[in-house]
């Protein structure tokens, strides 16, 4: 069971690894991102942030959707984090079981608007997440799970 989409382009850290895997009940964590995999150093770092109790998967975003499909991952409560809208558009766009996505942290970019504290959209980023939208998926922004959800229609 999905329980949480995040984009954050941090990935994991502190605050997603303890708060949100708790607040959501997770016992798993995907990191779905196409350039993780390959990079020791971050793979690393992304290890370190994890919680002890809970498991933790590594995967390029075409074998998290293939995963996620065969049914391998039915047996978790998941936790999935992606670097990017991008990233998030492409797993919903393939896995109608993701009704909500939060945006946590996204960089600003030249060409990017804030829309909050932390969330920074370029264009085509606002027409994926629209695009999402209107099919039923909640995008929301919170940084942590005790801030007040805000829907992206609010924002935009």
């Amino acid at each position: 069971m999905i329980t949480l989409v995040r984009v954050d382009h941090r990935l994991l850290h502190g605050q997603v690894a303890f708060s949100w895997t708790q607040y959501v009940g997770a016992d798993c964590i995907l990191i779905a991102n196409d350039s993780v995999p390959n990079d020791e150093l971050r793979k690393t770092t992304i290890k370190l942030a994890k919680p002890p109790s809970v498991k933790l998967v590594i995967k390029n975003i075409t074998d998290s959707i293939e995963a996620i499909k065969s049914g391998v991952t039915d047996k978790y409560t998941l936790f999935i984090v992606v670097e990017s809208v991008e990233d998030a558009w492409r797993l919903a766009r393939e896995i109608p079981e993701i009704k909500s996505i939060n945006l946590g942290g996204i960089k600003a970019k030249e060409g990017s608007r804030n829309i909050s504290k932390a969330v920074n959209l370029l264009p085509d980023e606002i027409t994926r997440l629209n695009e999402l939208v209107g099919q039923g998926v909640e995008i929301e922004i919170r940084q942590v799970p005790n801030d007040r959800k805000q829907l992206i229609t609010e924002c935009l």
